[in-house]
């Protein structure tokens, strides 16, 4: 059973969802998910109480267990966007040729699409080829506040 849970915050209304224990989903407004239970577990809690410490700037990495699905190329994306550090950013065409794919750069915006854990996997990382800010599921405004957030506690 998933358990779902709305928190505020300096980025806007954010949704954690747990399962068995994992982190599963974060999703930005009040989505909850059909048949979803809606209420804080001790795990959602400490989900958010490290995406709060991330957006004081106190927390560079999380320490949570996650539980994403995805295709292999998704998974190999989001693998290869924790490896971003904390202040930087990569391009699309970058995630590509570091994932063996240099061709596959809309494939890449594609699985940042389907990154069901913004801000722990950090899509938000990614920009367009000229550093633009492209896509994100916060909206642009989320995204460019995230990264100012890292790049003022690097």
């Amino acid at each position: 059973m998933k358990n779902a849970f709305n928190y505020e915050t300096e980025i806007g209304l954010i949704g954690i969802m747990e399962e068995n224990g994992y982190i599963t989903d974060i999703v930005f407004g009040s989505e909850v998910p059909e048949g979803a239970v809606t209420g804080e577990t001790m795990m959602i809690r400490k989900a958010f109480d490290q995406i709060e410490e991330y957006l004081s700037g106190k927390r560079k990495v999380f320490g949570l267990p996650l539980l994403v699905e995805g295709t292999k190329f998704q998974e190999k994306v989001w693998n290869e966007l924790l490896k971003i550090p904390y202040g930087e950013t990569r391009t699309y065409g970058q995630v590509a040729e570091a994932v063996g794919k240099p061709k596959a750069v809309r494939a890449v915006g594609a699985a940042n699409n389907r990154n069901a854990l913004p801000i722990i996997i950090p899509c938000h990382r990614v920009v367009g080829s000229k550093g633009g800010l492209t896509g994100y599921s916060g909206g642009l405004e989320a995204k460019r506040k995230l990264l100012e957030i890292e790049e003022k506690n690097r």
